[in-house]
């Protein structure tokens, strides 16, 4: 197993994405770890550091692409960039997977552009995994697009439905869509039209969840466009930042605080490793003809080594295949309906 990462790729970037693989292929005997990017600060990040040679490989690139800059103009002037020549390792079968911690829409972009749609996907979703007081969701738009039509969120709810079962062993995933009210009729236009699909497609459509109800653990997958889910995926990340530190805080300004807080550190190291994205490493964007792991801008060498742990079962598992076959599926399933 060959996973290409971008190691120019994050705000913690080369440092970070070095230590993270090397942390990977202590764990794994089979796994090899193909690093994009400047060679000499590649080589000065691994000096000293211990792990087997053989799984670690280097490829030089010229050009790195900030966290600001445009797709489109990175696709056309930098492709001897880490991103792009990562994503090219995947399409050449050089690698498995590839996983990128650095600007989230150019690599969005050079993926779609070089490795394309699975067969029969229309546009690829983000599916980022978040924590419930039941164990785990699917979040699925969570920014890969912003404007959607019902269609594709018919298409987010197959593909997250398909990554549910194969990743979290749901047998039958509980699918919600995101909406200001759980009855039918509520919502704008998109919504609308799209709970309409989803109740006569065949699928487990439980119907309309409400903002404060997709942490209760009631849905397995949740459903959205990218504008939504992003809104909601960082808004969920800021809280539970906020929510430490206001504890802290409080029990700090208690007479017996200190005493308090020693009682308490264990519940809120727990919590902070439920809430903390570094746990979940990337998410996947689904959809596209291969694997590939888009992480956290700020992501920890912890954070990369859980990014390339999810690479690495989505890969031997051939989830971009099981995600084909299913809406492959599905479409021939409804175009028999129709015409029966």
């Amino acid at each position: 197993m060959k996973i290409a990462l971008d190691a120019m790729g994050g705000d913690y970037a080369p440092a970070a994405t070095v230590d993270g693989a090397v942390e990977t292929v202590r764990e794994y005997d089979d796994l090899e770890v193909i690093l994009f990017g400047d060679e000499s600060q590649l080589k000065k990040e691994l000096k000293g550091k211990k792990y087997p040679s053989h799984c670690i490989h280097i490829r030089h690139t010229s050009q790195i692409i900030g966290m600001h800059e445009s797709p489109v103009s990175a696709l056309r002037k930098k492709k001897d960039s880490s991103i792009r020549r990562a994503v090219d390792a995947v399409k050449l079968k050089e690698a498995d997977a590839v996983v990128s911690a650095g600007n989230s829409g150019v690599t969005m972009a050079t993926a779609l552009y070089v490795l394309g749609t699975s067969k029969g996907v229309d546009r690829p979703a983000i599916a980022a995994v978040m924590p419930t007081l039941k164990g785990l969701f699917v979040l699925i738009d969570a920014g890969a697009n912003v404007d959607c039509k019902p269609e594709n969120l018919l298409q987010f709810a197959v593909m997250g439905s398909a990554y549910c079962r194969t990743i979290l062993h749901r047998h039958e995933p509980k699918v919600a869509l995101l909406n200001i009210g759980e009855e039918d009729t509520k919502g704008n236009e998109l919504t609308r039209e799209a709970f309409k699909l989803l109740k006569e497609a065949n699928i487990n459509f439980t119907g309309n969840i409400e903002g404060k109800d997709v942490f209760s653990g009631d849905a397995d997958v949740v459903v959205c466009d990218g504008f939504i889910g992003n809104v909601l995926l960082k808004t969920s990340e800021g809280l539970a930042e906020v929510i430490i530190k206001m504890l802290k805080r409080e029990i700090e300004g208690q007479a017996t605080g200190k005493l308090g807080y020693l009682l308490m550190k264990p519940a809120l190291r727990n919590f902070r490793k439920k809430t903390d994205y570094a746990e979940y490493g990337g998410a996947p964007l689904l959809g596209i003809n291969g694997t590939c792991i888009i992480g956290h801008g700020r992501s920890s060498p912890r954070a990369i080594r859980n990014a390339l742990k999810v690479a690495v079962e989505l890969s031997r598992k051939k989830v971009h295949k099981i995600i084909s076959e299913e809406i492959i599926g599905f479409h021939e399933k409804e175009k028999i309906f129709v015409e029966g």
